[in-house]
């Protein structure tokens, strides 16, 4: 693909960030399909121009079709998968036999999934056919501010170095900036990891403990991911980027994160489920799988380690708390 490319970009998932990446795909010359699963739903948005659910207020740019129709991907150029890292196996199950042979397939979930503990891009590598391009975009972006044509910057990688360079330079549009890399890895270390790291710190936002000690979080936070990620074959200038240090200081940063809320409601007391209020929050899905991963290569991670126990109610936070405070006193680049 080149910038002056106009080929077809499918978008699959009508939530919040799958309209807003529709949006900047159409706003970047391409026609868009952007498919869900609910076939009334699709009928509804076609017809109103704006998902009044997830982006009110924000109108469905011209360029984009809405549909349920499976067989509407068939001539799409590239295929932006946004569903829930935890729906992405089934979703690929269904839908990949409708790609066009050799279209690249974005994935746009920042997870680790449950139960096999695998990343992404492993998960797509199972399901889809073999010899399918597969790239990974993650980074500081929050569905309405890419909705509302506010600057953002992400990255997109791919082990295919070319083909990142040619996705990021295809899908970049007036105010949406895609970097590229061929560190799959990492950037995929850096979003799942940040979503469990940020409920961290909403919980230190909720429990009341300070703005001296959230920062002190954050950065310990991210020496955490800088380890995990050096143990996993991540480079550490690909943490120190938008997909590791930018996304971070962002989701742990603003309630506007489902994982900074979902944190911040713990905090004040809430229960898991009454902190999640029916909304996905990914980072109590992928803390389980992150410490196990850590644990599976001796990587010390207690900030995700006291998240997990916590969302899975095996400790309370006044605990976790007390137990992190206690931790022995080290040399701060151990």
């Amino acid at each position: 693909m080149t910038r002056s490319d106009s080929r077809p970009i499918a978008v699959i998932g009508g939530g919040a960030w799958g309209t807003a990446l529709a949006n900047a795909a159409a706003a970047a010359g391409h026609p868009v399909t952007l498919w869900l699963r609910d076939a009334e739903a699709a009928n509804r948005l076609e017809r109103s121009r704006e998902n009044a659910r997830y982006l009110p207020g924000v109108p469905l740019h011209a360029g984009i079709r809405a549909t349920a129709e499976a067989e509407a991907l068939a001539g799409a150029g590239a295929v932006l998968l946004v569903t829930p890292a935890q729906t992405m196996r089934g979703v690929l199950g269904r839908l990949g036999p409708h790609f066009a042979a050799g279209a690249p397939v974005v994935l746009c979930a920042k997870g680790i999934e449950r139960g096999s503990d695998a990343f992404m891009s492993a998960v797509a590598a199972e399901v889809l056919r073999a010899g399918t391009p597969v790239a990974v975009l993650s980074g500081p972006s929050f569905a309405a501010d890419v909705a509302r044509n506010l600057p953002t910057a992400v990255t997109l990688a791919a082990s295919d170095g070319t083909l990142a360079a040619d996705l990021a330079r295809t899908l970049s549009g007036p105010t949406l900036r895609l970097y590229h890399t061929d560190d799959v890895r990492g950037v995929e270390v850096g979003g799942a990891g940040k979503n469990v790291l940020a409920i961290a710190s909403g919980i230190v936002a909720g429990r009341g403990l300070g703005e001296s000690a959230r920062a002190a979080l954050i950065a310990r936070a991210f020496a955490e991911l800088m380890r995990f990620a050096r143990a996993y074959g991540g480079r550490p200038e690909t943490l120190m980027g938008l997909s590791g240090l930018g996304d971070l200081v962002l989701t742990a940063s603003s309630p506007q994160s489902r994982n900074f809320a979902f944190g911040q409601r713990l905090g004040e007391g809430a229960s898991p489920e009454a902190a999640a209020g029916g909304k996905l929050a990914e980072g109590a899905f992928t803390a389980a799988a992150l410490v196990a991963l850590a644990r599976a290569r001796a990587v010390e991670m207690p900030v995700a380690e006291a998240v997990a126990a916590i969302v899975s109610g095996e400790a309370s936070v006044e605990g976790v708390i007390a137990r992190l405070l206690a931790r022995p006193l080290k040399g701060e680049a151990e």
